[in-house]
Formats: structure tokens, C-alpha cells, sequence
């Protein structure tokens, strides 16, 4: 679930670089990337991943 996050991210930032646009001064290509690292490395560590507990 985090890397599809992740992934999301990412290419709305390659998108808005491209572009040369940025939405407001909150959310830069700069945010969405860091955004996007920070999902891929919750993803890495295993949030998310539907690997809990088993039930019986």
C-alpha cells in the first residue's frame, strides 16, 4: 500500500517538475519527493505490507 503511495508521489512530482509548476508554495516537486521516500521507506520496513498477526 505504501509503495503504490509511494509511486502516486512520485509521478505527481516528475509531473509538476516537468511542468515547471508547483501548487502554491506548500506542496513543491521537492515535498512530494520527500513524501514519496518516506512511503517507499515505511514500505521497506514492513508497514502495511498485511503481514501481522495470524489470526487462528
Amino acid at each position: 500500500m505504501f509503495a503504490t503511495a509511494a509511486a502516486v508521489l512520485f509521478g505527481l512530482a516528475l509531473l509538476l517538475e516537468l511542468l515547471g509548476t508547483g501548487i502554491q508554495d506548500l506542496v513543491t516537486t521537492r515535498t512530494l519527493a520527500l513524501a514519496g521516500l518516506l512511503c517507499l521507506a515505511m514500505h521497506v520496513a514492513g508497514y502495511g505490507s498485511g503481514w501481522g498477526r495470524r489470526r487462528r
